[in-house]
């Protein structure tokens, strides 16, 4: 049975938003946009947008609930608030690190961060590392951290071996 919340995040873009959404949905596993509203006639001195713009689409990422809003230039994305993807195995760090970045910036942010082309941050993390950064040896995890601050796109092996001395 789906995981149901009523906790929904809401992307504020400029008016990219159904781009952003069929960008999205294309990357991860078992998406679909859900619903598409419009902007109507009433209100466009306040709202600026044509009637029948896109104003929000509903969209769904690996089962997460989404909107996109199309509420004009006024907010940008900022690394304050990013979403993060827990990743099995390398292949799908991989995939989501090179998919995300697509067409974003040309330098990527470090310790597994990317920005996408959108201006929204991500963070591309390998669940193993939450693993390694609790294990109780201090210089275990401070070896793992170090490791990891030296990456841009994160490298299991790699952490897994400066984990282990």
């Amino acid at each position: 049975m789906p995981i149901t919340t009523k906790i929904v995040p809401c992307l504020w873009f400029d008016h990219q938003g159904e781009d952003a959404a069929t960008f999205y949905t294309g990357i991860f596993p078992r998406s679909k946009i859900t619903k598409v509203s419009r902007y109507p006639a009433v209100g466009q001195e306040i709202h600026g947008h044509a009637p029948g713009a896109v104003l929000t689409v509903e969209f769904e990422l690996d089962g997460q609930r989404f909107t996109a809003l199309n509420g004009g230039p006024v907010f940008q994305f900022n690394e304050a608030v990013s979403l993060q993807i827990e990743c099995e195995n390398q292949d799908e760090v991989d995939h989501f690190w090179n998919k995300l970045g697509a067409g974003g910036p040309k330098e990527a942010q470090q310790c597994g961060w990317v920005k996408d082309k959108f201006g929204l941050s991500w963070q591309v993390v390998p669940k193993v590392l939450g693993e390694l950064m609790a294990d109780p040896d201090p210089k275990k995890v401070e070896r793992t951290f170090a490791a990891m601050l030296g990456m841009k796109k994160l490298d299991i092996a790699a952490l897994k071996k400066a984990h282990g001395g």
